[in-house]
């Protein structure tokens, strides 16, 4: 007797599911099953990551350029995402991590890279970006855009990308990738991380609030790979390779533009500053990092920055000058704030001595100016604070001068650092080194030298290495 054809209930759908799963299971294990299991229960996740780059397998950098999609029915607050790119470290070496440009704004960037517990195939390490509150908020259907992002060895050696987990060289054009994972309020919403989510596999992102940037600050903690690294640029840096003075003339060059490693450095490395020669000018160079735009006047400067009282290599005795100073305007409104140690002395008088000097007009030699006459060899915090009233020098928390209203800077001025000659007393191979942890501006506050401090190891210990949020900056 034929048996009638009933129509299925979703009972019964359920049973076959069942079934299906069980024989996926017996053929291949429970990961098996979860093609089958999403076949019967679509759902679009919260987030979509599509991932680019243009780098070889062995390169200078990794560089995974990064959109992020909402492709849920809500609003999602950027600052509930995060993001992992995971790869496997080359050596003992350290990796260091920047932001080049991004439509949500690199100072709206958090980076770090971790080093996991338990290594899985093709990673030991990951690299972890969030962003701040000031990312905003992606609706639904919206993109972050482009996140282009640099990946790099500290040692400055070129990274090998073969068999990293998140590296997918084909991928030349933005394309969605789950090798990214991506996690929302800690939640793995996107993506598949090595190992699974099972024992051995990475810890979810903590749940923690988003770090909130002061408005009108800048703060670097000099995470670059070089002299040439295009973030260098973008965050608002010149190298110096122009003519003319101070020091030596026309012997400014890239070459002594450098960013090593430094394990006691806030980010694990530090801006570099060499001056060299061997005595005469055609074999002179001097070093020179500076802001490409004059946007800073009254408020609170501050800078971690290692003098030296001798050469790296050669002979001690240079007239050699390791500077941290702002200048700007010109004429009626001239305005320069100097830091100048110079361990052997200069211009007729010994050393070691700081000079600290408020300029209102070059040309005419208006300034004033005091000399703190002993060795500051080593690390400290150099802190300037500018009002209406008076700028005020300090090394480490001591006030070493303070000039009044009338020497007041009249113009907005850029940051600088540099290491030259004044003279060339002698002849012989040498180099000088000046090194530079990090830099904090903040605009119209007078910060303490704790506070600058404190406020430097929280921008960093929230996996911010650079921001910007001066007007007309992101």
């Amino acid at each position: 007797m034929a048996s009638r054809r009933q129509p299925r209930s979703r009972s019964g759908t359920a049973r076959a599911l069942k079934v299906l799963l069980v024989l996926a299971v017996l053929a291949g294990g429970t990961f098996a099953a979860r093609p089958v299991w999403d076949h019967f229960h679509p759902e679009q996740p919260d987030l979509t990551v599509r991932y680019r780059t243009q780098t070889a397998a062995d390169a200078d950098s990794a560089q995974p350029w990064l959109e992020v999609f909402n492709t849920s029915d809500r609003a999602v607050p950027l600052s509930e995402v995060t993001l992992r790119y995971y790869f496997t470290a080359d050596g003992a070496g350290a990796y260091g991590y920047n932001c080049v440009q991004a439509a949500v704004g690199c100072s709206n960037l958090t980076g770090t890279v971790v080093a996991m517990d338990t290594p899985q195939e093709g990673a030991d390490h990951y690299l972890e970006l969030g962003f701040t509150g000031g990312a905003g908020v992606l609706r639904p259907g919206a993109n972050s855009e482009g996140l282009e992002i640099q990946l790099y060895r500290t040692d400055h050696r070129p990274v090998r990308q073969t068999g990293d987990w998140s590296y997918d060289a084909s991928k030349r054009t933005y394309q969605k990738s789950g090798r990214i994972p991506a996690y929302r309020s800690g939640v793995l919403v996107w993506g598949d991380q090595p190992g699974g989510t099972g024992a051995g596999a990475s810890a979810a992102p903590e749940t923690r609030s988003a770090p909130e940037l002061p408005d009108g600050g800048l703060f670097d903690d000099f995470d670059y790979r070089d002299a040439k690294d295009p973030a260098l640029f973008r965050h608002g840096w010149l190298v110096r390779t122009s003519e003319g003075g101070p020091g030596i003339d026309d012997t400014w060059t890239a070459k002594g533009v450098t960013f090593p490693a430094d394990k006691g450095a806030l980010g694990g490395q530090v801006l570099n500053l060499r001056a060299a020669t061997d005595g005469t000018r055609a074999g002179t160079e001097q070093a020179a990092l500076g802001m490409k735009e004059a946007k800073v006047r009254t408020g609170t400067y501050a800078a971690r920055i290692h003098f030296t009282d001798a050469p790296t290599t050669g002979e001690n005795g240079d007239h050699v000058n390791q500077t941290f100073f702002t200048i700007g305007g010109s004429g009626d409104k001239y305005s320069e704030l100097d830091n100048e140690y110079m361990p052997n002395g200069g211009w007729g008088a010994l050393g070691p001595k700081l000079d600290t000097t408020t300029w209102r007009n070059a040309k005419e030699g208006d300034r004033v100016t005091d000399k703190t006459e002993r060795s500051l060899a080593g690390w400290h915090t150099m802190v300037m604070t500018v009002d209406k009233d008076s700028v005020t020098y300090s090394a480490d928390g001591k006030v070493l001068y303070r000039s009044g209203p009338e020497y007041s800077p009249r113009a907005d001025m850029a940051i600088n650092f540099n290491t030259w000659f004044v003279d060339l007393p002698f002849t012989g191979d040498r180099a000088w080194d000046m090194k530079v942890d990090w830099l904090y501006y903040q605009s119209g506050r007078k910060l303490s030298t704790k506070q600058a401090e404190q406020a430097a190891a929280g921008f960093q210990g929230d996996g911010v290495g650079w921001f910007d949020t001066l007007p007309g900056r992101s």
